[in-house]
């Protein structure tokens, strides 16, 4: 398997055998995954869907929320932004935490703030309290993050692939039927009815992970600033980490950019499509689903660096697809169902070397590598939609087919060793 030019990485999913900071305190000397049920796992599953979907279901809203709250397309812009800027500050500050305190008490304090940041929504009344609320709910979806590393802790390195596969799957499910969701309530009782139904969706969640979660041990015990710290002492010591994290970042960014704009590009001609169509356009986006199902069965055989490559082509062909044909309904589909399976099909893979890298670190790994990643999906959110506004979806579709160009070339030059 390809591996990143680094004398750190190992094995065919970019397995390290590198040790952890120096100021880690292991509670353990031999890591020893329990099981995790089928039951659980599914449960797990489910909450991902729900938690993630919360990132996502204001962007078919952007056309009404702009007329209810007289905003430009411009400052409407800055409300997806919020939420994933919201999300990348998660990963940086609270993340970590899962590697030094029970997982179960984090997740279940993290619920309570997304359910108060979504009836904060909803009562929002002008621009600021929607982007304060927007933030906060980014914040709480952190949910997410604490969820795949302790799935990643609770299975073996043979079974991590699944695993993983199993949670992105529900990860896709979220991220892409929230606009489906959001877009059909907002049709028929408004945008702000969305958040109401999030944040009782939320408290559903919360209770039942409350309820079914195990508790953990913490894995590492430092205090708050050297555990943030260690974070930046993981991203000098692991070259493959920051390899990972910065091409996730730009194909991420490629594909906020465009799902942020859709909405708006066919509420428009030759469209004219209502918040209902548009949303609906979230089950095209489906196609995901296999994408990162296939990654997860065939990571451990075909290799990381080779499933990235593929998939970063079929982005690249993706945007290509939409800048041709973008002002069809078939190009449209055609090029969503490219995206979203090259987008899933290299999480898969990028992210279970990242989790390979260090098991006692596994949260802050995955911190770093997401922080990348949703930075990336924010500035992704909010160049494009000005690009839009500027350019139209030609000029978007461009804008797109760049950063996956981008994306494909940095990581065709960190695994060289491989070609």
């Amino acid at each position: 398997m390809p591996s990143a030019p680094s004398s750190n990485d190992t094995s065919a999913t970019g397995v390290s055998a590198t040790n952890t900071s120096a100021t880690d305190t292991s509670t353990t000397d031999t890591f020893v995954p329990p099981a995790i049920s089928r039951a659980l796992l599914l449960l797990m599953a489910i909450a991902v869907a729900a938690t993630a979907a919360n990132l996502y279901y204001n962007q078919p809203l952007l056309a009404e929320m702009a007329a209810s709250l007289g905003l430009s397309q411009g400052m409407v812009g800055l409300v997806p932004s919020a939420t994933q800027f919201g999300y990348a500050a998660a990963i940086l500050l609270i993340s970590p935490l899962g590697d030094t305190m029970d997982r179960r008490v984090l997740i279940r304090n993290l619920s309570i703030t997304l359910s108060l940041a979504s009836l904060a929504i909803f009562l929002a009344p002008s621009l600021w309290p929607l982007l304060m609320a927007s933030f906060v709910v980014g914040l709480g979806a952190n949910i997410t993050q604490q969820l795949i590393p302790l799935a990643a802790s609770l299975s073996t390195p043979e079974t991590r692939g699944k695993v993983i596969g199993t949670l992105m799957t529900g990860l896709t499910i979220g991220i892409l039927l929230s606009r489906t969701l959001s877009g059909t309530i907002g049709e028929y009782w408004g945008w702000r009815s969305v958040f109401l139904v999030a944040a009782l969706i939320a408290v559903i969640i919360g209770v039942l992970l409350h309820r079914h979660l195990p508790s953990q041990k913490p894995s590492v015990s430092m205090a708050y600033p050297q555990l943030i710290a260690s974070m930046f002492t993981l991203v000098k010591r692991h070259p493959l980490l920051r390899e990972s994290a910065l091409t996730g970042a730009l194909w991420f960014a490629a594909f906020n950019a465009m799902w942020a704009t859709l909405a708006i590009h066919v509420s428009d001609a030759p469209f004219d499509y209502s918040i209902q169509q548009a949303g609906l356009f979230g089950i095209i986006g489906l196609a995901g689903i296999f994408g990162a199902k296939a990654s997860g069965r065939l990571v451990n055989r075909v290799g990381a660096g080779r499933l990235i490559t593929v998939a970063l082509l079929m982005v690249l062909a993706a945007f290509a697809v939409l800048a041709i044909w973008g002002d069809s309904l078939a190009g449209l589909i055609v090029g969503i169902i490219l995206l979203d399976l090259g987008v899933f099909g290299a999480q898969i893979p990028n992210q279970v070397r990242v989790f390979s890298i260090d098991p006692k670190a596994q949260s802050r790994m995955n911190a770093v590598y997401m922080l990348g990643y949703y930075l990336g999906a924010g500035a992704g959110s909010a160049i494009g939609v000005k690009v839009m506004s500027l350019y139209d979806w030609e000029g978007l579709s461009l804008f797109g087919l760049s950063l996956a160009a981008a994306a494909l070339l940095h990581h065709c030059l960190t695994q060289r060793r491989a070609f």
